[in-house]
């Protein structure tokens, strides 16, 4: 019982953690430097599974909509091309 309550946890955690990026607290009260480390920390620490994932998650919200915005020029452009012939 106690094997399949750790193993849930770990995978709503993994779940939790892939489907975001963690944003740093920039603190107000402390220094530039006190901050520039938190954020290095924060950086450093974490898996590499949310790096990659993160990254991914960022390159498709950048490019995501443009793939898109191809597919649907394609589809014109074979509509046009085809209505010409």
């Amino acid at each position: 019982m106690d094997t399949q309550k750790i193993q849930t946890e770990n995978q709503a955690e993994a779940v939790v953690s892939s489907t975001s990026c963690n944003k740093y607290v920039k603190d107000e009260s402390a220094t530039f430097f006190v901050n520039l480390k938190g954020r290095f920390d924060n950086f450093v620490n974490k898996p590499m599974d949310e790096h990659k994932t993160c990254f991914k998650n960022t390159m498709d919200k950048m490019f995501g909509g443009m793939s898109k915005a191809v597919e649907e020029k394609k589809v014109e452009t074979k509509e046009v091309g085809s209505q010409a012939a």
